[in-house]
């Protein structure tokens, strides 16, 4: 198809699959929770860290982070005691553990006492039209505190040409500005032209099937080449066709 014929066709997907039912089967919903900003992006940054595998094993699990921390993340995170940190140490989510969540907590206190919040640390290091460096910095800042090695692969980075495709989910959620009601766009200070496709097995084939994307591995270079093709479809918000690959992939079958 053209590539007029072929954004009308995404742009018709995009409208399908960008509605509030799309909630109810998507780990967003943790995020949707809460009212507080800090909240808000606690809880969504928490959630996406462990957004691999089922579906409805991620959500349960987010759940749970959630009860962990009595349902008031921020509170949790900025006045929690050792022995709330040991409470977490029986949490299982495939290979992100209970000393990872701790871990995790622990940074992100640090990350609001002494950096502003996460939206000041990711709203530093920006590019125009990127996040991967400001995402390569931020991963930098948040094991400044003492941690395990193992913690480290929690986080990915895109300057090591990971395709990054859950903390690319999360900046989608924090940032993109969507008038559906799903992503939240509590961040004001990032547009959302420099977000990314969260790039993952679904997106990739039906990127490839539509000729979006040429690169066979999903990883940091095929996302940069993905990036390109959405951005001629729509250079002020590109990841809005997260939507309509995932929705094509998952729901579709295509």
């Amino acid at each position: 198809m053209t590539q007029s014929e072929l954004k009308d066709f995404l742009d018709e997907k995009v409208h399908q699959y960008n509605t509030l039912d799309f909630i109810e089967s998507d780990p967003v919903q943790i995020p949707h929770l809460f009212s507080q900003k800090e909240d808000i992006e606690i809880a969504g940054f928490l959630s996406a860290t462990i957004a691999w595998g089922n579906r409805k094993m991620i959500i349960k699990n987010s759940h749970r982070m959630m009860d962990l921390m009595g349902n008031a993340p921020y509170d949790f995170v900025m006045s929690h005691s050792q022995d709330n940190l040991e409470a977490l140490d029986a949490f299982v989510h495939r290979t992100f553990n209970g000393a990872d969540f701790s871990c995790f907590i622990r940074s992100l206190k640090h990350i609001y006492q002494n950096h502003g919040g996460l939206e000041a640390v990711f709203s530093t290091h920006q590019e125009k039209d990127s996040m991967q460096k400001t995402i390569h910095e931020f991963k930098k800042l948040f094991f400044e505190i003492p941690h395990q090695n193992r913690t480290q692969k929690h986080i990915s980075d895109p300057l090591n040409n990971s395709a990054a495709k859950r903390i690319n989910m999360y900046l989608r959620w924090m940032i993109r500005q969507d008038n559906k009601g799903v992503d939240l766009g509590i961040w004001k200070n990032i547009s959302p032209a420099a977000l990314s496709c969260p790039l993952d097995v679904h997106s990739g084939n039906v990127a490839r099937k539509l000729g979006l994307l040429t690169r066979k591995q999903n990883d940091g270079k095929a996302v940069s080449e993905l990036d390109l093709a959405l951005r001629k479809l729509d250079s002020i918000d590109p990841v809005k066709y997260d939507f309509a690959l995932f929705g094509l992939g998952v729901f579709e079958g295509f």
